[in-house]
């Protein structure tokens, strides 16, 4: 462009045009202290002097960058030197071969760049070495051949120009505050998160039905959990539960095989049958807890459970009011004995279970359980589980349950002495306490626990609970009518009676 000036004879005549270049290297700085250089003629700038030999200097060319262009013109204005800025609109600055080298449009530098590669060698010779070109109108601007750079003997690989290595796979960038884009420190991916790519400054959050592999670089199937048939604890519960249910079985059968002897019928035949079905069915009930979960089942299982539980204890205190009833019957001058029958137990049976089935229907209606998919618990893994839909509902369900237990042991705990044949009230007293004890321990067990574990604590404490039921008040009466037949014969209760009637 000089050359340009200085041969053409209508731009400057009879003048001839030098220059001088400094690389502010984009620093403001820098570029202060190079005007300074240029004004003073000197390496060591010296303000308002100059040591200049040769002609004046006429104008400052600015930087391509704004700031720089900012800060030079700042102390040139001062001793009234014209600037050429970036500023310029529409200006073109060409090479001899005519391309176009710079176009300034609102202060856009644009046009293609030469990446030089200078070799110093030890005699202090120079070698000038292209390695590349910066092209700003392309899509890819830089274009590096690295096989053709010179690098000193010093480095044993390529240097990298970044403070912060390349984040591997399963890291993300963290940038440092108030440093450079390029600094950032790399840290693992946060839980439920991966990274695939290395170098990413955000990790990708898995979907919910996935969890990440131990190195957080892809996601993979959560594992599923919950109390299957084929687990182990599954597979003990089914089993147990259906040897109880067959021992249940074969003591109902006893029952109605002797339902004339003295034993079954001296303490209302008709409420033990009752007895036995509803804890047969307690049994089962146990089996709806295992298995994958339904929308079926968990509607179910809990209030299943309520309502064949509120049946036991309600036949429970049937059979302990009756001892009472029949004591106090049998007193001179009572009236008690139009009550006793079969009528007035089963009636007792029914209204002690309303309760429990109209919380259950309210329960049904307002809330119901409900399918859970719960990915929060446990990572890795689904626990696929029953909502209850109400915990409000199913206190007042348990809670109605413990009531009637604990008035059927009060009841049978006063009871327990009076004279009656065959009198039942002390069994009935340690099957209720079995009962409560199993589950008073099962609250604490049950809130404790999570998943397949949770629901085996409610399994364990159906069966242990009905089976102490079943085996403090019908094993006593097995035991006689299979090895003491003797005792069970209307000429043994008749001699227990005249026994009674001499100590009155």
């Amino acid at each position: 462009m000089v050359e340009e000036i200085n041969n053409s004879s209508l731009l400057l005549p009879n003048v001839t045009v030098g220059f001088q270049i400094y690389d502010a290297c984009t620093n403001e700085l820098i570029a202060l202290k190079s005007t300074m250089n240029i004004l003073s003629g000197s390496n060591e700038p010296i303000p308002n002097y100059t040591c200049q030999s040769k002609s004046m200097v006429s104008a400052f060319i600015g930087h391509f960058l704004p700031s720089v262009t900012k800060a030079v013109a700042s102390l040139t204005q001062v001793y009234r030197y014209p600037q050429i800025n970036d500023y310029m609109e529409n200006t073109h600055i060409r090479a001899p071969d005519g391309e176009v080298i710079f176009s300034y449009e609102k202060g856009d530098p644009h046009g293609r760049f030469d990446i030089v590669n200078w070799v110093v060698f030890e005699d202090g010779l120079l070698l000038k070495n292209l390695v590349g070109h910066f092209f700003s109108l392309t899509p890819e601007q830089l274009l590096i051949n690295k096989s053709v750079v010179i690098w000193h003997p010093d480095f044993t690989q390529i240097p990298k120009s970044v403070c912060s290595e390349i984040c591997p796979l399963g890291f993300r960038k963290m940038f440092q505050n108030e440093r450079p884009h390029c600094c950032y420190d790399c840290i693992p991916c946060s839980a439920g998160e991966i990274a695939n790519v290395t170098g990413m400054d955000n990790c990708i959050r898995c979907p919910e039905d996935e969890w990440p592999n131990p190195s957080r670089t892809q996601c993979i199937k959560r594992l599923v959990d919950f109390l299957s048939y084929e687990d182990h604890l599954g597979i003990v519960f089914t089993c147990l539960s259906a040897l109880l249910c067959t021992i249940t079985t074969e003591v109902l059968w006893l029952f109605v095989k002797h339902r004339c002897s003295p034993i079954v019928k001296a303490n209302n035949r008709n409420l033990s049958y009752v007895l036995l079905v509803s804890i047969m069915l307690s049994f089962l009930c146990s089996l709806l807890f295992i298995g994958r979960p339904w929308g079926i089942t968990c509607l179910l299982r809990q209030v299943m459970f309520g309502c064949i539980f509120s049946v036991v204890i309600s036949s429970v205190l049937g059979k302990t009011l009756t001892v009472v009833l029949a004591f106090n019957a049998s007193k001179p001058g009572s009236k008690l004995k139009k009550w006793l029958g079969s009528r007035l137990s089963i009636s007792l049976v029914l209204f002690s279970s309303l309760g429990e089935f109209l919380i259950c229907i309210t329960w049904l209606i307002t809330a119901p359980p409900f399918v859970e998919h719960d990915t929060k618990t446990t990572t890795a893994m689904i626990i696929i589980q029953c909502n209850e839909g109400s915990i409000v509902a199913l206190c007042l369900a348990m809670t109605y349950i413990g009531a009637l237990a604990l008035l059927s042991f009060m009841v049978a705990f006063m009871a327990r002495k009076l004279p009656d044949t065959f009198n039942e009230a002390q069994y009935i007293t340690f099957s209720m306490l079995v009962f409560l004890s199993v589950w008073i321990t099962f609250i604490p067990a049950y809130l404790s626990t999570k998943g397949k574990y949770m629901v085996a604590v409610e399994i364990f404490a159906i069966l242990a609970s009905t089976a102490g039921i079943l085996g403090c008040i019908f094993i006593p009466k097995c035991y006689i009518i299979y090895f003491k037949p003797e005792l069970n014969t209307k000429r043994h209760l008749m001699k227990i009676r005249a026994r009674r009637n001499v100590r009155r």
